[in-house]
């Protein structure tokens, strides 16, 4: 699967490093059992790590992922209606814990993580304050979508991932569901895209890019309503972030909102619209996307 960045800001494309050669082994072989993934060398760095639920479908393979979980991830990943989605949120808990596991040299093992969320709901890795194991500063976010999967790896810094099908269809005109959750500039500038297709994806690329800083920021949607800021999309593939001026009657200050985040916006694989959010008040941003089918196939092959 191929990447292309299409916006930035601050930041500049990594691609994907060559992995080493493997020895092949006997069974399937998990996620954290794969080459070690790329160092992060600083805060100024954030690896994607990808995978399409389609391409991993060997009966045994998923049963030892199902066996990483723990037994409060296990039984919502059961709980979901069908197996495509209990296959989908096995495979997320599990991309998750192995990733985390493979930026540790494996140090830790895949179950031992345990994660807490803050008042807003966003997951974190639970740290105990006696834990030989905070050397690592990791911070992670997932994003999905119905056929793949995404976790962003960043170094002592927030983070937030999201990624959208490009052909998404909405039930709604584009224009009525951004005046409902964007700005009068944001709106504005859609309403001058004639093309229907067009104005589409610039749609959901601020959506994705929105959803990204909403995510980064700790809060979510709930806590960080999409109305508040502006994102606006350069002609010279910069991303600027500016807070909406405040409504009369509007409670909401807004002081959570901040301008020295760092965005990137990919697309993946020609289907697929992928933005990043990092805190970060450093002048460059170095992003790597990463398909971890593509390395799995790697090591069985070699």
């Amino acid at each position: 699967m191929h990447h292309r960045l299409l916006l930035r800001r601050g930041a500049m494309p990594v691609p994907p490093p060559p992995q080493p050669r493997m020895p092949g082994v006997a069974g399937a072989r998990l996620f954290a059992s794969l080459p070690p993934p790329p160092p992060l060398q600083s805060r100024r760095e954030v690896h994607v790590w990808y995978v399409c639920p389609d391409e991993l479908n060997d009966r045994s393979q998923l049963d030892m992922y199902m066996e990483l979980l723990s037994p409060s991830e296990r039984k919502n990943a059961l709980s979901m209606n069908g197996p495509r989605l209990q296959k989908d949120a096995m495979l997320s808990r599990a991309l998750l814990r192995t990733t985390l596991s493979r930026y540790t040299d494996s140090k830790i093992d895949p179950r031992s993580f345990e994660f807490k969320k803050n008042k807003f709901g966003k997951p974190e890795i639970l740290w105990r304050s006696d834990d030989s194991n905070m050397e690592w500063p990791l911070h992670f976010n997932i994003s999905h979508t119905s056929s793949l999967i995404a976790c962003g790896i960043a170094m002592d810094a927030p983070i937030g991932i999201d990624v959208e099908e490009k052909k998404r269809k909405t039930t709604k005109s584009i224009l009525s569901l951004a005046c409902r959750y964007f700005t009068p500039s944001e709106v504005d500038s859609l309403a001058k895209i004639a093309d229907s297709d067009a104005q589409r994806k610039e749609f959901i690329k601020l959506w994705t890019l929105k959803e990204a800083y909403v995510k980064a920021l700790g809060r979510g949607f709930s806590g960080a309503p999409f109305n508040k800021f502006s994102i606006q999309l350069k002609t010279n593939s910069r991303i600027q972030i500016t807070k909406a001026p405040k409504a009369c009657n509007d409670s909401d200050s807004g002081d959570y909102l901040s301008e020295n985040w760092r965005f990137a916006l990919a697309e993946l694989n020609s289907s697929y619209y992928m933005a990043v959010c990092i805190e970060d008040n450093s002048r460059g941003l170095y992003f790597s996307f990463l398909n971890i089918g593509e390395v799995l196939k790697m090591a069985h092959c070699h």
